[in-house]
């Protein structure tokens, strides 16, 4: 009797150790999952753009405000325009809140005007918030053939591409289908470093970047007027371009203006943080924290401003919301996006 008595409490002793193995991540709150851990956020570019500005200032600041204080680090993955990393981080990125990406606004977009590119769902990965929308500028340089919009719909201009599934392409490929525009596209440049070095060579006319590169990269040139911003892309202008153009601001077709505003949606996610699919709630939900006290410190802010990166954020759900209105556009219009891209792939 007191041997099967034993037996019994060794077996129900047993059955806890099994049970308290098999969830160690449900008993762990936020705080002590990220003590001691390093969290890694992914970039598809290299080095010196935008993307790294503000990763690298996420780095920097926001372990104060994430419960458990973990290090964090970046990492890039170029390659084939962003396009290689987001692969990896949707399909292979740990999800247990230890990896974050801060990838091309364009994500959404590639994923449906390019399916055999964006192999992902956007819509799986959850937003932890934007620190700035990101208007693209068209900036040339003084010396090309053509320097106003009027111009190039009369003469060849040669803009630089980092890839076609990048906002450097996206944006000029669709305003020469639907606008007109005499743009000879060139792709294949590793980031905007290699593409300003080529336009200061006169290799490239043109290029379609973030405004806040532009600005915060090549202040000598935009105040001298060797480089010279003639359209931007976006929602609404910025408040730092308000006498330059929207791209569906230059095609008088409704239907034209509609496909633009689609494609430049992606504009209002700008630099944002992202998580992979199926992270933790509550792991998001302090990721999303933190990321919101983040954007209002004063330190972060100073260093910031000292960088020349714009702050205007917005929280993880907003811009989780203009992500889905992306992901959720009408059938006509992705259509009509996706004939113009391709249109340009072919020529």
């Amino acid at each position: 009797m007191t041997r099967i008595k034993a037996t019994a409490g060794g077996l129900a002793v047993s059955t806890l150790l099994i049970v308290s193995a098999a969830q160690p991540a449900a008993a762990q709150s936020p705080e002590e999952f990220y003590k001691g851990k390093t969290i890694t956020i992914v970039l598809g570019h290299p080095p010196g753009g935008s993307y790294d500005l503000y990763a690298r200032l996420a780095a920097d600041h926001m372990k104060r405000f994430i419960p458990g204080n973990p290090n964090i680090i970046v990492q890039h993955r170029p390659g084939g325009g962003g396009v290689a990393a987001v692969r990896w981080f949707h399909a292979q990125a740990p999800r247990d809140g230890s990896t974050m990406g801060l990838f091309t606004e364009t994500i959404g977009h590639t994923q449906l005007l390019t399916p055999e590119q964006g192999k992902w769902k956007v819509e799986e990965m959850t937003y932890i918030g934007t620190f700035a929308p990101s208007n693209a500028a068209f900036v040339i340089r003084k010396n090309a053939a053509a320097i106003t919009a009027a111009a190039m719909r009369k003469t060849s201009v040669t803009v630089a591409c980092t890839g076609v599934n990048s906002q450097s392409y996206q944006y000029p490929a669709s305003l020469k289908e639907l606008g007109g525009f005499k743009f000879i596209i060139v792709c294949g440049y590793p980031g905007s470093a290699e593409v300003m070095l080529a336009i200061h060579r006169a290799e490239a006319d043109m290029f379609s970047g973030s405004w806040h590169v532009w600005r915060a990269t090549q202040q000598a040139g935009l105040k001298d007027g060797s480089l010279v911003p003639v359209i931007q892309g976006g929602l609404t202008r910025t408040r730092d371009l308000p006498n330059v153009p929207l791209m569906q601001e230059l095609v008088s077709d409704a239907r034209a203006k509609k496909v633009i505003e689609f494609i430049s949606a992606g504009s209002a996610i700008g630099r944002a943080l992202i998580a992979p699919p199926d992270v933790p709630a509550d792991r998001i939900a302090a990721l999303r924290t933190a990321f919101d006290k983040l954007v209002l410190d004063p330190v972060f802010l100073a260093d910031a401003a000292k960088r020349t990166a714009d702050i205007e954020p917005s929280p993880g759900a907003v811009v989780q919301g203009y992500s889905d209105t992306i992901a959720k556009a009408p059938k006509d219009i992705i259509e009509a996006a996706a004939t113009a891209m391709a249109a340009e792939k072919k020529k």
